[in-house]
Protein backbone atom coordinates (compact mmCIF):
# COMPACT_ATOMS: atom_id res chain seq x y z
CA UNK A 1 0.00 0.00 0.00
CA UNK A 2 2.86 2.36 0.87
CA UNK A 3 4.50 1.76 -2.50
CA UNK A 4 1.22 2.43 -4.30
CA UNK A 5 0.83 5.72 -2.44
CA UNK A 6 4.19 6.82 -3.83
CA UNK A 7 3.26 6.05 -7.43
CA UNK A 8 3.08 9.80 -8.04
CA UNK A 9 6.88 9.91 -7.75
CA UNK A 10 7.24 7.51 -10.67
CA UNK A 11 4.83 9.64 -12.69
CA UNK A 12 6.79 12.76 -11.75
CA UNK A 13 10.07 11.21 -12.93
CA UNK A 14 8.46 10.22 -16.20
CA UNK A 15 6.95 13.68 -16.61
CA UNK A 16 10.31 15.32 -15.93
CA UNK A 17 12.08 13.23 -18.56
CA UNK A 18 9.79 12.16 -21.38
CA UNK A 19 8.31 15.49 -22.60
CA UNK A 20 11.72 17.14 -22.39
CA UNK A 21 13.50 14.35 -24.25
CA UNK A 22 10.66 13.92 -26.75
CA UNK A 23 10.60 17.62 -27.62
CA UNK A 24 14.37 17.60 -28.04
CA UNK A 25 14.22 14.60 -30.36
CA UNK A 26 11.47 16.18 -32.44
CA UNK A 27 13.40 19.43 -32.86
CA UNK A 28 16.59 17.53 -33.64
CA UNK A 29 14.78 15.54 -36.33
CA UNK A 30 13.72 18.73 -38.08
CA UNK A 31 17.20 20.19 -37.77
CA UNK A 32 19.10 17.16 -39.00
CA UNK A 33 16.62 16.56 -41.82
CA UNK A 34 17.92 19.79 -43.34
CA UNK A 35 21.58 19.40 -42.36
CA UNK A 36 22.32 15.68 -42.63
CA UNK A 37 19.79 13.00 -43.45
CA UNK A 38 22.30 10.31 -42.46
CA UNK A 39 22.34 11.48 -38.84
CA UNK A 40 18.54 11.50 -38.75
CA UNK A 41 18.14 8.07 -40.34
CA UNK A 42 20.80 6.32 -38.26
CA UNK A 43 19.66 7.87 -34.97
CA UNK A 44 15.95 7.22 -35.38
CA UNK A 45 16.54 3.81 -36.94
CA UNK A 46 18.98 2.48 -34.35
CA UNK A 47 17.16 3.87 -31.32
CA UNK A 48 13.87 2.49 -32.65
CA UNK A 49 15.48 -0.89 -33.32
CA UNK A 50 16.86 -1.01 -29.78
CA UNK A 51 13.41 -0.27 -28.39
CA UNK A 52 11.85 -2.98 -30.55
CA UNK A 53 14.42 -5.59 -29.51
CA UNK A 54 14.00 -4.68 -25.85
CA UNK A 55 10.23 -5.14 -26.15
CA UNK A 56 10.51 -8.42 -28.07
CA UNK A 57 12.87 -9.80 -25.42
CA UNK A 58 10.25 -8.89 -22.82
CA UNK A 59 12.79 -6.75 -21.03
CA UNK A 60 10.37 -3.82 -21.13
CA UNK A 61 6.70 -3.07 -21.66
CA UNK A 62 5.74 -1.43 -24.98
CA UNK A 63 5.57 1.96 -23.27
CA UNK A 64 8.94 1.42 -21.63
CA UNK A 65 10.50 0.35 -24.92
CA UNK A 66 9.19 3.50 -26.59
CA UNK A 67 10.48 5.62 -23.70
CA UNK A 68 13.88 3.99 -23.98
CA UNK A 69 13.96 4.62 -27.72
CA UNK A 70 13.17 8.32 -27.23
CA UNK A 71 15.83 8.71 -24.54
CA UNK A 72 18.39 6.86 -26.67
CA UNK A 73 17.64 9.07 -29.66
CA UNK A 74 17.96 12.16 -27.46
CA UNK A 75 21.36 11.02 -26.21
CA UNK A 76 22.53 10.11 -29.71
CA UNK A 77 21.52 13.49 -31.13
CA UNK A 78 23.21 15.25 -28.22
CA UNK A 79 26.53 13.48 -28.76
CA UNK A 80 26.93 13.80 -32.53
CA UNK A 81 30.47 14.89 -33.41
CA UNK A 82 32.11 15.15 -36.84
CA UNK A 83 33.08 12.99 -38.57
CA UNK A 84 29.71 11.32 -37.88
CA UNK A 85 29.66 7.64 -37.09
CA UNK A 86 26.66 6.23 -35.20
CA UNK A 87 28.87 4.06 -32.99
CA UNK A 88 30.73 7.16 -31.84
CA UNK A 89 27.66 8.49 -30.01
CA UNK A 90 25.96 7.71 -26.70
CA UNK A 91 24.36 4.68 -28.38
CA UNK A 92 27.30 2.51 -27.27
CA UNK A 93 27.10 3.20 -23.51
CA UNK A 94 23.30 2.91 -23.64
CA UNK A 95 23.71 -0.49 -25.29
CA UNK A 96 26.19 -1.47 -22.59
CA UNK A 97 23.73 -0.47 -19.86
CA UNK A 98 20.91 -2.36 -21.56
CA UNK A 99 22.89 -5.56 -22.10
CA UNK A 100 24.32 -5.59 -18.58
CA UNK A 101 20.89 -4.98 -17.06
CA UNK A 102 19.30 -7.69 -19.22
CA UNK A 103 21.97 -10.27 -18.36
CA UNK A 104 21.98 -9.44 -14.65
CA UNK A 105 18.18 -9.53 -14.43
CA UNK A 106 18.01 -12.92 -16.12
CA UNK A 107 20.85 -14.40 -14.04
CA UNK A 108 19.59 -16.76 -11.35
CA UNK A 109 15.96 -15.97 -12.10
CA UNK A 110 14.65 -19.14 -10.45
CA UNK A 111 16.37 -18.26 -7.19
CA UNK A 112 15.03 -14.70 -7.35
CA UNK A 113 11.53 -16.05 -7.93
CA UNK A 114 11.86 -18.23 -4.82
CA UNK A 115 13.01 -15.16 -2.88
CA UNK A 116 10.18 -13.09 -4.32
CA UNK A 117 12.57 -10.49 -5.74
CA UNK A 118 12.44 -11.33 -9.45
CA UNK A 119 11.47 -8.60 -11.91
CA UNK A 120 8.02 -8.92 -13.47
CA UNK A 121 8.07 -11.05 -16.61
CA UNK A 122 6.47 -8.27 -18.64
CA UNK A 123 9.67 -6.26 -18.14
CA UNK A 124 10.44 -2.79 -16.88
CA UNK A 125 7.95 0.04 -16.90
CA UNK A 126 8.35 3.40 -18.63
CA UNK A 127 8.99 5.09 -15.28
CA UNK A 128 11.77 2.62 -14.46
CA UNK A 129 13.47 3.33 -17.79
CA UNK A 130 13.14 7.08 -17.29
CA UNK A 131 14.50 6.81 -13.75
CA UNK A 132 17.61 4.96 -14.94
CA UNK A 133 18.40 6.67 -18.25
CA UNK A 134 16.52 9.97 -18.12
CA UNK A 135 19.01 12.04 -16.11
CA UNK A 136 21.76 11.38 -18.66
CA UNK A 137 19.49 12.64 -21.44
CA UNK A 138 18.60 15.76 -19.45
CA UNK A 139 22.25 16.54 -18.70
CA UNK A 140 23.32 16.09 -22.33
CA UNK A 141 20.47 18.15 -23.76
CA UNK A 142 21.09 21.46 -25.52
CA UNK A 143 19.35 23.69 -22.91
CA UNK A 144 21.41 22.25 -20.05
CA UNK A 145 24.57 22.41 -22.15
CA UNK A 146 23.96 26.11 -22.86
CA UNK A 147 23.07 26.84 -19.24
CA UNK A 148 26.27 25.24 -17.95
CA UNK A 149 28.43 26.94 -20.56
CA UNK A 150 26.99 30.33 -19.54
CA UNK A 151 27.12 29.68 -15.79
CA UNK A 152 29.39 32.15 -14.03
CA UNK A 153 29.58 30.03 -10.88
CA UNK A 154 31.69 27.47 -12.71
CA UNK A 155 35.45 28.21 -12.76
CA UNK A 156 37.05 28.64 -16.16
CA UNK A 157 38.84 25.31 -16.06
CA UNK A 158 35.49 23.50 -15.64
CA UNK A 159 34.27 24.75 -19.02
CA UNK A 160 35.87 21.90 -20.93
CA UNK A 161 34.62 19.48 -23.58
CA UNK A 162 34.73 16.75 -20.93
CA UNK A 163 32.10 18.36 -18.68
CA UNK A 164 28.84 17.22 -20.29
CA UNK A 165 30.07 13.76 -21.42
CA UNK A 166 31.44 13.05 -17.94
CA UNK A 167 28.17 13.94 -16.23
CA UNK A 168 26.01 11.97 -18.66
CA UNK A 169 28.33 8.97 -18.69
CA UNK A 170 28.55 8.93 -14.89
CA UNK A 171 24.75 8.78 -14.73
CA UNK A 172 24.62 5.90 -17.22
CA UNK A 173 27.41 4.00 -15.44
CA UNK A 174 25.62 4.40 -12.11
CA UNK A 175 22.40 3.03 -13.59
CA UNK A 176 24.23 -0.09 -14.75
CA UNK A 177 26.10 -0.44 -11.46
CA UNK A 178 22.92 -0.22 -9.40
CA UNK A 179 21.04 -2.81 -11.44
CA UNK A 180 23.93 -5.26 -11.68
CA UNK A 181 24.90 -4.99 -8.00
CA UNK A 182 21.32 -5.62 -6.90
CA UNK A 183 20.59 -8.48 -9.29
CA UNK A 184 23.92 -10.31 -8.92
CA UNK A 185 24.01 -9.73 -5.18
CA UNK A 186 20.72 -11.59 -4.79
CA UNK A 187 22.16 -14.61 -6.62
CA UNK A 188 25.78 -14.78 -5.49
CA UNK A 189 26.15 -12.35 -2.63
CA UNK A 190 24.74 -14.50 0.15
CA UNK A 191 22.99 -12.70 2.98
CA UNK A 192 23.46 -8.94 2.53
CA UNK A 193 24.00 -6.40 5.29
CA UNK A 194 22.29 -3.08 5.84
CA UNK A 195 24.70 -0.36 4.70
CA UNK A 196 23.93 1.86 7.69
CA UNK A 197 24.05 -0.73 10.50
CA UNK A 198 25.83 -3.76 8.97
CA UNK A 199 23.06 -6.00 10.29
CA UNK A 200 22.26 -9.10 8.19
CA UNK A 201 19.11 -8.64 6.13
CA UNK A 202 17.03 -10.68 3.71
CA UNK A 203 18.10 -10.50 0.03
CA UNK A 204 16.31 -7.72 -1.82
CA UNK A 205 15.93 -5.51 1.26
CA UNK A 206 16.22 -1.81 0.46
CA UNK A 207 19.64 -0.53 1.52
CA UNK A 208 21.16 -3.98 2.03
CA UNK A 209 24.45 -4.65 0.21
CA UNK A 210 26.83 -7.55 -0.28
CA UNK A 211 30.52 -7.63 -1.16
CA UNK A 212 30.06 -9.63 -4.36
CA UNK A 213 27.08 -7.56 -5.44
CA UNK A 214 29.00 -4.34 -4.90
CA UNK A 215 32.03 -5.66 -6.79
CA UNK A 216 29.76 -6.66 -9.67
CA UNK A 217 28.36 -3.13 -9.70
CA UNK A 218 31.86 -1.66 -9.80
CA UNK A 219 32.75 -3.85 -12.78
CA UNK A 220 29.53 -2.85 -14.55
CA UNK A 221 30.26 0.84 -13.99
CA UNK A 222 33.77 0.42 -15.40
CA UNK A 223 32.44 -1.39 -18.48
CA UNK A 224 29.93 1.36 -19.25
CA UNK A 225 32.50 4.08 -18.55
CA UNK A 226 35.03 2.39 -20.83
CA UNK A 227 32.48 1.86 -23.60
CA UNK A 228 31.34 5.47 -23.35
CA UNK A 229 34.88 6.83 -23.28
CA UNK A 230 35.70 4.99 -26.48
CA UNK A 231 32.44 5.90 -28.20
CA UNK A 232 32.68 9.59 -27.29
CA UNK A 233 36.36 9.74 -28.23
CA UNK A 234 37.23 10.63 -24.66
CA UNK A 235 40.39 10.24 -22.62
CA UNK A 236 41.48 8.82 -19.28
CA UNK A 237 40.02 11.86 -17.54
CA UNK A 238 36.54 11.12 -18.89
CA UNK A 239 36.81 7.49 -17.79
CA UNK A 240 37.93 8.28 -14.25
CA UNK A 241 35.37 11.06 -13.74
CA UNK A 242 32.48 8.90 -14.90
CA UNK A 243 33.66 5.93 -12.80
CA UNK A 244 34.06 8.07 -9.69
CA UNK A 245 30.62 9.58 -10.12
CA UNK A 246 29.06 6.16 -10.70
CA UNK A 247 30.65 4.64 -7.60
CA UNK A 248 29.45 7.51 -5.44
CA UNK A 249 25.96 7.14 -6.92
CA UNK A 250 25.99 3.41 -6.17
CA UNK A 251 26.70 4.09 -2.48
CA UNK A 252 24.23 6.97 -2.40
CA UNK A 253 21.54 4.68 -3.83
CA UNK A 254 22.03 2.21 -1.00
CA UNK A 255 21.95 4.99 1.60
CA UNK A 256 18.69 6.35 0.19
CA UNK A 257 17.29 2.82 0.18
CA UNK A 258 18.29 2.26 3.79
CA UNK A 259 16.77 5.53 4.97
CA UNK A 260 14.19 7.41 2.93
CA UNK A 261 12.94 4.43 0.92
CA UNK A 262 12.59 2.15 3.95
CA UNK A 263 10.68 4.92 5.75
CA UNK A 264 8.26 5.11 2.83
CA UNK A 265 9.26 8.62 1.77
CA UNK A 266 10.72 7.65 -1.61
CA UNK A 267 9.93 4.86 -4.03
CA UNK A 268 12.49 2.96 -6.10
CA UNK A 269 12.10 5.11 -9.21
CA UNK A 270 12.75 8.28 -7.24
CA UNK A 271 15.77 6.68 -5.57
CA UNK A 272 17.20 5.59 -8.92
CA UNK A 273 16.70 9.01 -10.48
CA UNK A 274 18.30 10.80 -7.53
CA UNK A 275 21.21 8.34 -7.54
CA UNK A 276 21.99 8.98 -11.20
CA UNK A 277 21.72 12.71 -10.46
CA UNK A 278 24.24 12.35 -7.62
CA UNK A 279 26.64 10.54 -9.96
CA UNK A 280 26.45 13.38 -12.47
CA UNK A 281 26.85 15.95 -9.68
CA UNK A 282 30.00 14.26 -8.36
CA UNK A 283 31.52 14.18 -11.86
CA UNK A 284 30.77 17.91 -12.13
CA UNK A 285 32.22 18.60 -8.68
CA UNK A 286 35.44 16.71 -9.39
CA UNK A 287 35.94 18.55 -12.66
CA UNK A 288 35.16 21.87 -10.96
CA UNK A 289 37.41 21.53 -7.95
Amino acid sequence: MARESLAWQSKLVLLAVLPFAGTGVLLACFGWAADSAAVLIWTVGLSGLLGLITWRLRAATPGAAATGAIITASLMFSTVEPPYEPWHTALVPVLAVSMLAFAATRAGRRKKERLGTAEARRGRSAAQVAANLGLAALVASEPVRIWLSDSRWLPLHAHSPTLIPAMALAALAEAAADTVSSEIGQVLGGRPRMITTLRPMAPGTDGAVSVLGTLAGVVAAAIVAAAGTWALRGDWNLFTLSCAGALFGLIFDSLLGATLERKGWLNNDAVNFLSTASAAAVALALLTF
